[in-house]
């Protein structure tokens, strides 16, 4: 009896939609399963940045993959407006992370240049500007800023819009999405695997884990490790303010409705309830320091969510060995990379294999030399 579909897509965020998006466009026949609304989903925290500078110190591979999935992001949201009609309004005007000493700026340039002096490393323009040039492209800056670095290949989207058009587009391509069905085991049964969840079994040709922490306990399942370190991340959000923000900063961005988002907490947590009044406090308060003009407007809303984060922050993309068509596809930065998987990860997993040149630097295997190390 021929399997229920070609490939389960396992997590139903930005990463498991933008896989299955992909897997639809190269004709595989593909279900989403998802623990759905109720689900610790890190989408909710998502600061919608497409951002390059500072990626791949520790990994120069990342730097590449990370360039490639920003270089790729135009035609990935033309084609997304294309079939569904959402425009996620992807901007790439190049973005700032700005410094509020000479100390900071001094640590800034010597993180660049640990960076840019790796073997392999590539070359992405990121610079070191002083508070003059600056000015001339954030007008709004305080007078405690004294410099920073500069990035053009950086951008942003719209967080939630971003979210919804997956969806639909992947509801566009014939893609069957099944929320409520989270994940409880899998078990490869001659050439199919089967999923089985709480509304029933679902059999599948290939699999491609892609829920995020929840990785942690399904990889182990299908002969992969996921292993993760899951961190709370809070977000504050302003009312609708004049433009003045025409660059993306790392730590704050005027969104395309007018709202400014202010997001930088890290915090080892996994409630994803909580909210700690210490962390927004100085999240705002850096924030008007950058700038000024943020002091007296409206906090209309702040909330948290729990990041998915690699023990070494860098994404895992792996394929199974002991249980074949078994893949994962895992990382932080599920908003930056969206088009890489969408247009590269997901045509390998429809092959059935991923190229090398993706396994070599990403693979979980990686942990195993630190440890050996």
């Amino acid at each position: 009896m021929a399997a229920d579909y070609d490939v389960a897509v396992v997590g139903g965020g930005l990463v498991g939609v933008a896989t299955a998006w992909g897997l639809a466009r190269e004709g595989c026949r593909v279900v989403v399963l998802d623990e759905g609304d109720r689900a610790v989903r890190a989408s909710r925290g998502n600061f919608a940045l497409v951002w390059v500078q500072s990626k791949g110190l520790g990994l120069p591979e990342y730097a590449g993959w990370t360039i490639r999935s920003s270089n790729a992001w135009g035609g990935f949201a033309q084609t997304l407006k294309e079939e569904t009609g959402l425009d996620v309004s992807f901007q790439r005007p190049g973005g700032f992370h700005l410094a509020l000493s000479e100390k900071e700026l001094e640590a800034r340039a010597n993180v660049l240049k640990r960076l840019h002096n790796q073997p392999g490393i590539v070359d992405y323009k990121t610079e070191i500007m002083d508070r003059s040039q600056i000015a001339k492209m954030l007008p709004d800056i305080g007078p405690e800023v004294v410099g920073g670095s500069f990035c053009p290949l950086d951008g942003h989207v719209n967080s939630l819009r971003l979210f919804r058009t997956l969806h639909a587009a992947i509801q566009a391509r014939g893609v069957t999405y099944l929320p409520s069905h989270r994940v409880e085991t899998i078990v490869k049964d001659g050439g199919e695997f089967r999923l089985a969840t709480a509304q029933g079994e679902i059999r599948v040709a290939k699999v491609a884990l892609a829920a995020g922490n929840a990785n942690m306990r399904l990889a182990p399942m299908v002969g992969l490790e996921a292993p993760m370190k899951p961190e709370r991340g809070q977000i504050v959000v302003t009312e609708r303010l004049r433009p003045f923000l025409n660059h993306p900063v790392v730590t704050l961005r005027q969104t395309d409705e007018g709202t400014v988002m202010i997001g930088d907490s890290k915090e080892e947590s996994i409630d994803p309830a909580g909210l700690t009044l210490g962390v927004s406090a100085t999240e705002a308060e850096r924030a008007v320091r950058l700038f000024p003009l943020l002091a007296h407007v409206n906090v209309v809303r702040t909330w948290s969510a729990i990041r998915v984060m690699t023990q070494d922050g860098f994404p895992i993309y792996d394929e199974s060995e002991t249980h074949p068509g078994a893949f994962t596809v895992c990382c932080h930065s599920g908003v930056t990379l969206a088009a890489n998987h969408a247009l590269t990860v997901a045509p390998m997993i429809a092959r059935g294999a991923l190229d090398t040149s993706l396994v070599a630097p990403f693979s979980a295997r990686r942990f195993h030399v630190q440890a050996a190390g």
